[in-house]
This record gives C-alpha cells, sequence and structure tokens, in this order.
C-alpha cells in the first residue's frame, strides 16, 4: 500500500497488466527476473515522484530521455508476472491528449510549444523504430473509464481504508481469461442492444489492448490517486463495477429502466470528482 507523502498525487487511477516472465524475449526477461528478487522496489508514488521531478527544469522535460527499467511485480499462483514502468512511451503518448485536458495558456505554461513539438518528432521516429511497442499501463485521469469496469467483477474488489500514516486502497485484479471474456460478453450486449458511441468504442478499445497480452497475465484496476478525491464513505460505498455489471445484464434481458437506475447511480457517484475537476 502507498504511503502519504509530501507530493500531490495526481488524480490519476491506472489499468495495469502484469505478464508472466515467459512472455518476454531474452534479454528482457533475465533483467525482470533479477529484478523480481530485489528486496525493494519502488512504489508507484515513485514514478509520479520522478514525473513530476521532470516538469521542475527550464526548459521542462517532457518525457523521459530514457525508458524507464522499473516495473510493479506480482506473484500470480506462484508465477512471477511484472507490468513495466514503460515511461517514456507513456509520456509521449499521454501528450497527445494534453490539449483536451488543459487550457491552451496553462498548456503553455506547463510545457511550451516547441517542448511538445520536439517531443511528438522524438516520438515519431521512435515509433518507425519499434512500431509493435504498447504500454503494460493504462492512465485516465480524474476518473476511472466505465469500460474498464467491465473487465472485473464486484467480488474481485480490494478495499482498505487506509491509516493516518497510509493511503486508502480500492482496487481490483482478475486473470486475464476472465477479463478477455467479460470484454466479449458485454460488446455483444452492447451491440445489439445500443448505437455505436464512446461506451462501445471504449470497451473496444481496451479489448483490443488486452488481446497484446499473455493469456496468463493479470489484470489490475488500481483507484490510485483518486483515492484523495473521494470522500472516505464514498470510496468505502463505491460498487462501481456492481453497477456497470448490473447495466449490462439489464440491457441484456431488455430492461430498459435498471440499466437506467444502474447509469443513474454511477452518474451520482462520480459527481463529485467532476465537479471537484471543474473546481480547479
Amino acid at each position: 500500500m502507498p504511503k502519504v507523502s509530501s507530493v500531490i498525487v495526481p488524480y490519476a487511477a491506472y489499468l495495469r497488466v502484469y505478464e508472466p516472465l515467459a512472455a518476454f524475449p531474452e534479454p528482457e526477461r533475465g533483467h525482470w527476473a533479477r529484478y523480481a528478487r530485489r528486496p525493494e522496489r519502488p512504489s508507484y508514488q515513485e514514478e509520479l515522484r520522478r514525473s513530476l521531478a521532470d516538469l521542475l527544469p527550464i526548459p521542462p522535460v517532457a518525457v523521459p530521455v530514457h525508458e524507464s527499467d522499473d516495473a510493479f511485480v506480482l506473484e500470480v499462483d506462484g508465477v512471477v508476472c511484472v507490468c513495466p514502468w514503460r515511461t517514456r512511451l507513456r509520456g509521449w503518448q499521454a501528450l497527445a491528449g494534453l490539449g483536451e485536458e488543459l487550457p491552451k495558456p496553462v498548456l503553455e505554461a506547463v510545457l511550451p510549444e516547441v517542448v511538445r513539438r520536439q517531443a511528438a518528432q522524438d516520438y515519431e521516429r521512435w515509433r518507425e523504430r519499434n512500431p509493435d511497442a504498447r504500454p503494460w499501463i493504462r492512465t485516465a485521469t480524474w476518473q476511472v473509464p466505465l469500460n474498464w469496469f467491465v473487465l472485473v467483477s464486484d467480488e474481485e474488489r480490494e478495499y482498505d481504508k487506509g491509516s493516518a500514516a497510509l493511503a486508502p486502497v480500492l482496487r481490483y485484479r482478475t486473470p486475464m481469461v476472465q477479463a478477455r471474456r467479460r470484454v466479449a460478453r458485454a460488446l455483444r450486449t452492447l451491440k445489439d442492444t445500443m448505437d455505436e458511441g464512446p461506451l462501445v468504442e471504449g470497451v473496444m478499445d481496451v479489448g483490443r489492448w488486452l488481446e497484446e497480452f499473455h493469456p496468463r497475465s493479470l489484470v489490475e484496476l488500481d483507484y490510485g490517486g483518486l483515492v484523495h478525491a473521494l470522500p472516505a464513505g464514498a470510496l468505502e460505498d463505491d460498487h462501481s463495477a456492481a453497477d456497470v455489471a448490473e447495466g449490462i445484464a439489464a440491457l441484456r434481458r431488455g430492461d430498459g429502466v435498471a440499466a437506467g437506475a444502474a447509469y443513474g447511480r454511477l452518474v451520482e457517484r462520480w459527481r463529485a470528482v467532476r465537479d471537484l475537476r471543474s473546481a480547479n
């Protein structure tokens, strides 16, 4: 569990994939095997600290100069699985959508256009050499996308309210095969009952992403810094995965009233976070 630090934690949630060592080619497999045996490894808070530190120089560093060789590590049924940070790749990808997240004057103050343009050119050249690269981590600020909840079940929910020294934790972990099965089933229902739109497109997108990984991987949905944006009581009562599953099940049986009620609960629950974002 992450410790509370003096660093302001961005209100971001994470979708992570942990792959077994067998999924990695050598020499990367050997690197991760040695890495997993380390007695201490950096937490997600440390990753955030490093990213924030890059914004302090003048001019700021839009993305790390070198790719991270760190990862999150889990043991799943006796098998060591790793989730590489790939901070540089994720930084490049995040830059592409930054214009939609920040007003232009704020964006220019944080990352001047010349810095963004250089980063975009570096990414384009890198992609030509690495056309199949993909991140093991997806990030969403100020929300957990509804399509992420499709992957998990309420029974897989893990909640710890934390303490004075430790931040709360709310996350879900599920086997890859189960996540893919839920995506396929949800897509059938959504396509049969809804027009094409952001929800259907989002489920299709996350489903395609999951297909890139080893079938014995583990999928983790982590509220991350969002635990600081939700009141303790609201966090404890948050069963968004159950509401998404109930809404899809209602659509499947043709019960529009029940589907609307489930969606209404989701909207109401996340209104506080949306309002907080608007206030900033």
